[in-house]
């Protein structure tokens, strides 16, 4: 390691979280689509976890706003890509998504389904399941938006089993209409509608919708790669791949087309980042955030010591390592949440960052008890101290 090399502290790091990221109250975003491209993406497996991510960046709007970036604007849309998971993105980023990372999970998920056809025995096969394809897409332009179950009504196709597994000892019968429903998300031809019940439920209607424009992968990788560091640098090589689930060889080619800056951290280690991105970060007003499980703040990255003190892990962590709420001050992961209930939000703090911490945690609390209003958290992946917050 060179010591001529740029030093960027652990303190600058959070600073950068803190206005990067849209956590600060002064840097907070003015829409969704920019709250979401701040941190490239937002995770989506868990409804809810998408709202309240976009929340805490938030400057003003209650779940509304989301809706109407979802549902009416489409400024915001759902893809599988990064890690084979559900992320939101801006409908500018999105074509670059899809072709850096969607493309390839689609192709997957196609070649799965097309060997468990052929290894069900009942003679379905490619030209089957384009049948199906093409009458779930008339349906939906007969019918409007559709659930999984409203299709598989008005498409005979989708009520067929097949048993996966055969002879084996995870042999299980199924019906194909869930992973043709998948396939078609997977190829961008039809995106999740209004869910059937409030912004926390995960059953979405489904409408048809066109494919995302081509980019060439290559360029699309370099793109996701040169946000993702101005988001998360200073960052690895190990953090990219990591959080992108792309081969080692894509995300060294994506890098190099770059060309990203080396630095020192505090530790005598180096990481990368943008390209001129090495001056100072100024520290912004003292800030503190409730964030929901899976937020990109805390998974940003495959080594989180610099915000997160590893005693704290446990707590936070499920045993699959998805995190669970957090309570952040500065840029450092400090305690946990949870909602109980009868709607309370409850938090703890793992140590004692000072009284100035604890009013500023109350004051957001308050803030976000306000948002959610009516509505019940329940995180998909529970974590120790949620649940013990809950009980």
């Amino acid at each position: 390691m060179s010591p001529s090399l740029p030093l960027i502290t652990t303190a600058e790091r959070r600073h950068r979280l803190g206005r990067r990221h849209r956590l600060a109250p002064s840097a907070r975003a003015a829409t969704v689509a920019e709250a979401a491209d701040a941190v490239v993406a937002l995770h989506a497996t868990d409804a809810a976890t998408l709202f309240l991510s976009a929340r805490a960046r938030l400057a003003e709007g209650g779940p509304a706003a989301v809706e109407k970036a979802l549902y009416e604007d489409v400024s915001l849309v759902r893809l599988l890509s990064m890690r084979r998971t559900l992320f939101a993105v801006s409908d500018e980023l999105a074509p670059y998504v899809d072709s850096s990372t969607a493309r390839g999970i689609a192709v997957k998920e196609r070649l799965t389904l097309l060997k468990h056809l052929d290894e069900d025995g009942q003679g379905l096969d490619a030209d089957w399941l384009a049948r199906a394809e093409a009458a779930a897409l008339d349906a939906l332009d007969a019918h409007g938006p559709c659930t999984g179950s409203q299709l598989s009504a008005a498409v005979p196709a989708l009520r067929r089993k097949i048993t996966v597994g055969r002879g084996k000892k995870y042999e299980a019968e199924t019906g194909v209409a869930t992973r043709v429903i998948r396939l078609l998300a997977a190829d961008g031809r039809i995106r999740r509608d209004r869910p059937r019940g409030s912004w926390t439920s995960s059953q979405f209607r489904w409408v048809h919708t066109e494919p995302w424009p081509a980019v060439p992968p290559a360029e699309a990788r370099s793109e996701i790669a040169r946000r993702w560091l101005h988001a998360y640098g200073p960052a690895t090589e190990a953090d990219l791949k990591w959080w992108t689930g792309w081969t080692l060889t894509d995300v060294r080619k994506a890098l190099a087309a770059i060309g990203p800056d080396q630095v020192r951290l505090e530790d005598g280690s180096t990481a990368l980042v943008g390209p001129g991105d090495t001056a100072s970060e100024p520290a912004p007003e003292p800030w503190a955030a409730l964030l929901p499980g899976l937020d990109p703040s805390g998974m940003g990255w495959a080594d989180r010591s610099f915000h997160l003190d590893p005693a704290h892990r446990p707590a936070l962590f499920d045993y699959a390592g998805n995190i669970g709420p957090t309570v952040w001050w500065n840029g450092e992961i400090v305690g946990g949440w949870a909602q109980r209930a009868d709607g309370e939000i409850v938090w703890r703090l793992l140590g004692d960052p000072g009284r100035a911490a604890e009013g500023a945690v109350a004051a957001e609390a308050a803030r976000l008890a306000r948002w959610v209003g009516d509505a019940r958290i329940t995180p998909r992946f529970r974590t120790p101290l949620e649940r013990e917050l809950v009980a």
